[in-house]
């Protein structure tokens, strides 16, 4: 996507995203109705539902620990599959949408995630015979959540101006993480009477179905959104819609922007991390600790903290008005890092009172009535916080880098599939039998590294303003600006699948 001007070249074009100047031509914006629903902000809060019900249930599911099962281990074997297909899909599912358009590519990145929840409801009656069909469709789910973070990334960066962009990304991510509240407040009616029992250990029948609905609900939305083509943003300038690349042209790409603007390089340790410590989070504590009713109920917890915490520190902080932009990367980046060691030293505090072993022997998992369970809990709030701060200064700082779209989408491809890479790797590593603490305390060493990475980065490169001479020394190659476009392969779901 790129603001164009009516005098502006063809080069010119993706040199002003994000401009506000008075020289920009309004275009004639729709009255009543159209008007409200080509505004951007509301074509953002259906992306976000699309997200709500699809990764959104997803979030809910893997929130319950090893997908709301007695075994966790089919769930972390399933996610490993899911996140290795996720990054490697990612090159190409710029080449999907621009062949079949963002609405296409979303309905279709959107069919996975049905699949995915029938596969656990499959498991769920034939517990000895469904599980390989539980890995196959979190390999497919990769697959089609690289279809759908591509169109995803493609209007939440390009559909806000310079000043808006930390509030567009936080309700965003509030409303996609709605989703995960909604399905965890589903698990949670479902299995709110279930006593703490060994045998009542797992989610039923009834919490699948719920979710899958939702799902195919979802399946449905991204046909009703509005074309790109026809947006025009909130400054009054015309989003113009670019031709995604072909793989090939991407890898160069890739290439280019490591050679143009080497500071993202400091971002890789946080992109990293950003999905690790979901793990411990989901399988290491919820699932390893609690019984059903104290799962669902942890689970409803994180996902509606994950509102709070977008919303607050999107705009709260960084878009906090009558603050240069640097103060507020800062204080970004300084939230952050007392969270890192709130949460984890907090999560250590736990962690060091049991392992698999001590697990495996235990008869009766605590439960929301049983003493300590207000602390655990209050643990998973701090979790939920802490993730949606990570996931939008994440994207608000690849934004703060540059308003150009060709170069953003080369950032979050990055993002994605570094995410993933870790994400693939952890969940493996649960699923070989890793032990918690080495899991826990990898997680807690690069959460604490990526920042400490980071802080270099924001204070070398990230500056009050973008400048327009900055955009054009990236866009001196006139190849680039043909192969390279808004190819986002996202996420914070979230996470998120």
């Amino acid at each position: 996507m790129a603001v164009t001007r009516p005098e502006q070249n063809n080069d010119e074009k993706t040199l002003h995203l994000g401009s506000n100047t008075d020289e920009q031509v309004a275009s004639e914006r729709r009255k009543g109705f159209l008007g409200f629903y080509y505004h951007p902000l509301f074509q953002i809060c259906m992306l976000g539902f699309v997200c709500f019900m699809c990764p959104g249930m997803f979030n809910a599911l893997s929130g319950l620990g090893g997908g709301g099962q007695v075994d966790a281990r089919t769930a972390s074997n399933a996610n490993t599959a899911l996140y290795s297909t996720f990054a490697f899909f990612s090159f190409f599912a710029g080449s999907i949408n621009n062949t079949l358009g963002p609405r296409n590519t979303l309905m279709i990145g959107t069919v996975g995630y049905a699949l995915f929840i029938g596969s656990f409801l499959a498991d769920n009656i034939h517990p000895t015979t469904a599980g390989p069909f539980v890995v196959a469709a979190g390999a497919i789910l990769g697959i089609c959540a690289a279809f759908l973070w591509t169109a995803q990334g493609s209007l939440v960066l390009s559909y806000p101006t310079e000043a808006e962009k930390g509030k567009y990304i936080g309700v965003f991510w509030a409303i996609f993480n709605l989703g995960g509240v909604v399905g965890a407040a589903v698990s949670l009616g479902q299995n709110f009477k279930s006593e703490n029992l060994p045998s009542i250990s797992k989610v039923g029948n009834g919490t699948y179905i719920g979710f899958l609905i939702l799902t195919l609900i979802g399946v449905c939305i991204p046909r009703l959104m509005a074309d790109p083509k026809k947006m025009i943003r909130t400054d009054g300038t015309k989003v113009e819609t670019y031709r995604h690349p072909s793989w090939k042209s991407e890898i160069y790409g890739l290439w280019l922007a490591l050679r143009t603007d080497p500071m993202i390089l400091l971002l890789f340790p946080m992109f990293y991390a950003s999905n690790y410590f979901y793990t411990w989070q989901f399988n290491d504590y919820n699932q390893a600790l609690f019984d059903i009713r104290a799962r669902s109920l942890n689970n409803f917890v994180y996902w509606l903290s994950q509102i709070v915490g977008s919303l607050a520190i999107g705009t709260l902080v960084l878009d906090q008005a009558g603050c240069q932009r640097r103060s507020r990367a800062f204080a970004g980046w300084a939230i952050l890092f007392a969270m890192v060691f709130i949460v984890n030293a907090w999560g250590y505090s736990y962690q060091k009172t049991y392992t698999r072993e001590s697990v495996a022997l235990l008869t009766q998992k605590m439960d929301i009535h049983d003493h300590g369970y207000l602390g655990h809990v209050w643990l998973m709030i701090f979790c939920g916080l802490f993730d949606a701060m990570w996931q939008t200064t994440a994207y608000w700082l690849m934004g703060a880098m540059s308003n150009d779209p060709s170069k953003l989408a080369v950032f979050t491809g990055f993002y994605k599939s570094i995410q993933s890479a870790g994400a693939a790797g952890v969940w493996r590593a649960d699923a070989v039998g890793i032990p918690y603490m080495n899991i826990f305390l990898s997680s807690w060493c690069l959460t604490a590294g990526g920042l400490i990475f980071a802080l270099p980065m924001i204070y070398l490169r990230v500056k009050n303003h973008t400048e327009l001479k900055e955009e054009a020394l990236y866009g001196a190659s006139h190849s680039f600006r043909q192969m390279v476009v808004l190819t986002f392969p996202q996420g914070t779901c979230g996470g998120n699948g």
